[in-house]
């Protein structure tokens, strides 16, 4: 089909006007643009992600989320790439379902690897079908045409050119790719407009500065605990005093004082409602309930590792084995084994988490959350309300963090169920001793390492198995009533998946095994430990144990934890990064702990490495052990990382700085604790966290830019090898290894006895 039309024509009928151009091989409809009004959200629509504005800009609609390390703008710039425009001519719509399709939201570092990827797809289709339409209008082939800065022109007369704006501005296009089929994280689009050659990039490799820091920093952003609705009340729960005790009566005239107040019970759910948020507050303290007995559900804190041992495994996954492990171990001169321990864990974000959920059975209601996936928290809402997925619509708003499965959908889940039993808006806030006490936890684990040495000290096999609760007790995405603690206690059917881990590497000792088991919940519903994902899903922990061993291992054999790396490490990329991590740091070789002192303080210095998502880390962690207090100051990191082609390697080296101190936090401090009968850890001083005096002094960062390589998930891979480094740079001080996490001074003070 062909079709001639000269630019005054077609500007004439913008509005009305539709041009279809339908091209040769496709498997689809695609034709150039439609009408004034944005077409339906559908996979296959290129208008679902892409739209020109009238003065050439560019709108994209993101079906994933930022979640303050700048991935939005790593996207905008593969996007203004792939359309040669300025990167801050292209705007990134993002975290609202009314707007985007679903991509996963903020997801296993999967922003840049995929939903970057599906969105410069996108980009190329459309900067293909626009360079088509400029061919007709200005009488010029295609492939005798360019785009610079958003104005096709002719490459060998520049002077005949036209905009995108005046091409398309302000009206979409109604073009149809190619999709695979997939919802979430793996969806993907093409077209037969195809992405650039990495020789012509011009954006991706700068460093544009991320786009939400002034209005952080000045107070103008709108957070969620911003958000108000006409009519709203003001919702908190009312948790039980043990865990597992359901309420059997609820004594209403101990709030009869309170203005307005309402409570709200469904099954084990509790919760009250006022006008005022501080009536609400209040209310929840002073309503008296009389709960049932129930047998103290937990064991005492210091036999955990001892149930994670004993306990019966619900589930045992065994990888396919390398060499024969079993005639390596039986063979072998001497075995070196260690057991590693690591515990519940929380988000502990610096606010807890706030919902709020506007209930309207008849018409759209409307979900504001802090969750970084904000789709499955819109199906979260819909599925606990009885509703249409197209009847919900769920809205992203600042939180105070999030980095895996927080407690942000278990707020929209209650504010939902309090919203439709009072038919009124609500805002459902959590209290501190709730965020941080009855979020969802990284799960508690134990690792058990082994290796076989022949007679001339070599490796022969190695034997890894890790032992711990599910990282999926409540699944990730929060999209069911099942996934969240209010849910839980409305009485939804449980739907626990067992799932755990192993290490990534690349060792090539000749006979290796990796296996995991996953043992069973404390308590299976409505529990302050239930378990799911926190940043880097069990990567610290299993991570942790894997290379603290291979440096003790290295030691056994008396060589250098470097050379021993390098000797036995069998991908390159593996091998480059703890060689630029190692330079970097001025690497001193030992074959044992040095134990340097100056005066009370022992100095230490130790390497770790991981794999993750594609991407790969090496850290050289230096610290300070006060050998009276024995709290140890992260001093100095050496980061190298490789993560394939780097989008912006200002916002990745952030993004790593910021992995380094919140595992380094993890690492020294943070353990969730409980009684025999409840969660303990409830607040800063119950759950203390790295504060700013224990900020690392120095973070170096070594980055390797692959070009040659598709961009690799890089918001996790540097939060894996952190704990493994501290522990490996306290032994090299003190000569004391830990093999218990966190670090605390009382168990490194506990090591010098």
């Amino acid at each position: 089909m062909t079709i001639n039309i000269n630019r005054r024509s077609l500007l004439a009928g913008a509005g009305a006007l539709t041009i279809s151009v339908v091209l040769p091989g496709s498997q689809a409809r695609a034709a150039i643009f439609g009408a004034d009004k944005r077409p339906e959200l559908k996979p296959e629509n290129l208008s679902t992600y892409i739209t020109l504005n009238a003065d050439g800009s560019c709108t994209a609609y993101w079906g994933k989320m930022d979640m303050g390390q700048g991935t939005d703008v790593g996207v905008c710039q593969m996007i203004a790439e792939e359309l040669d425009l300025p990167v801050e001519r292209v705007e990134l719509l993002q975290g609202d379902t009314a707007t985007s399709i679903n991509m996963g939201g903020a997801s296993g570092s999967t922003g840049v690897q995929q939903g970057g990827k599906a969105m410069r797809s996108a980009a190329a289709e459309a900067r293909y079908q626009l360079v088509e339409l400029g061919a007709k209008q200005l009488g010029i082939p295609a492939d005798q045409l360019t785009v610079t800065n958003g104005v096709v022109h002719s490459k060998a007369d520049p002077s005949k050119k036209i905009s995108y704006g005046e091409l398309i501005g302000g009206r979409y296009f109604d073009t149809q790719l190619t999709w695979n089929k997939q919802i979430g994280n793996a969806l993907f689009v093409e077209g037969k407009g195809k992405p650039k050659a990495v020789a012509d990039y011009k954006v991706v490799g700068t460093s544009p500065p991320r786009r939400d820091v002034a209005e952080k920093v000045l107070g103008t952003a709108d957070y969620i605990v911003d958000i108000k609705v006409p009519g709203m009340v003001h919702a908190r729960m009312v948790m039980p005093p043990v865990v597992g005790a359901e309420p059997v009566s609820i004594d209403e005239a101990s709030v009869k004082d309170i203005p307005g107040v309402q409570i709200v019970r469904i099954k084990e759910f509790l919760a009250v409602a006022a006008p005022k948020e501080w009536d609400a507050i209040k209310a929840s303290r002073q309503l008296k309930v009389k709960w049932s007995d129930v047998k103290s559900p937990f064991p005492e804190q210091k036999k955990l590792y001892e149930h994670i041992r004993s306990a019966k495994p619900v589930k045992r996954e065994d990888g396919k084995d390398v060499g024969n492990v079993d005639e390596a171990f039986k063979n072998a001169a001497r075995v070196v084994e260690a057991t590693y321990e690591w515990p519940f864990q929380s988000h502990a974000g610096m606010g807890p988490a706030c919902a709020v959920v506007d209930y309207k059975p008849d018409g759209i209601t409307t979900v504001w959350t802090p969750t970084q996936k904000p789709h499955f928290g819109r199906d979260g809402v819909a599925n606990i309300l009885g509703l249409p997925q197209e009847k919900v619509r769920g809205i992203y708003a600042h939180g105070s963090g999030s980095y895996g499965r927080n407690d942000s959908g278990d707020a929209a889940a209650a504010a939902a169920l309090v919203a439709k039993a009072l038919g009124k808006p609500v805002r459902m806030q959590f209290m501190r001793s709730e965020g941080t006490g009855w979020d969802p936890k990284g799960p508690a684990s134990v690792h058990t390492a082994r290796a076989a040495v022949d007679k001339d000290g070599n490796v022969t096999g190695w034997h890894f198995e890790s032992k711990g609760f599910s990282r999926l007790d409540v699944n990730s995405n929060e999209s069911e009533p099942a996934h969240t603690l209010a849910g839980q206690q409305a009485g939804a059917a449980l739907k626990y998946e067992a799932a755990f881990g192993v290490p990534e590497e690349s060792y090539g000792f000749p006979a290796k095994r990796k296996a995991f088991e996953v043992v069973a919940p404390l308590v299976d519903r409505s529990s302050p430990v239930r378990t799911s994902h926190l940043r880097d899903p069990v990567g610290p922990q299993i991570h942790f144990a894997s290379e603290s061993f291979i440096d003790e291992l290295a030691f056994s054999l008396k060589m250098d934890p470097v050379e021993f790396r390098l000797k036995n490490l069998k991908d390159p990329r593996d091998l480059a990064v703890v060689k630029a991590a190692a330079e970097k740091a001025g690497w001193q070789p030992r074959t044992d702990a040095r134990k340097q002192m100056r005066g009370d303080v022992a100095l230490g210095q130790g390497i770790s490495f991981a794999q993750r998502s594609g991407s790969r880390c090496a850290i050289v962690a230096e610290v300070e052990v006060n050998r009276v207090t024995g709290k140890v100051w992260g001093r100095k990191f050496t980061v190298g990382h490789e993560c394939g082609i780097i989008i912006n390697p200002k916002l990745l080296t952030q993004t790593i700085e910021g992995n380094i101190v919140q595992g380094t936090s993890r690492s020294l401090w943070e353990e969730a604790t409980f009684s025999q009968d409840t969660i303990t850890s409830i607040d800063w001083l119950t759950y203390p966290i790295l504060d700013m005096t224990e900020a690392p002094e120095t973070i170096d960062v070594v980055l390797i830019d692959r070009k040659d390589l598709p961009p690799n998930g890089a918001g996790e891979c540097s939060m894996r090898p952190i704990a493994a480094a501290i522990a490996n740079a306290i032994y090299d001080a003190t000569g004391i290894r830990l093999r218990q996490a966190p670090f605390t001074p009382d168990r490194v003070k506990a090591g010098f006895v």
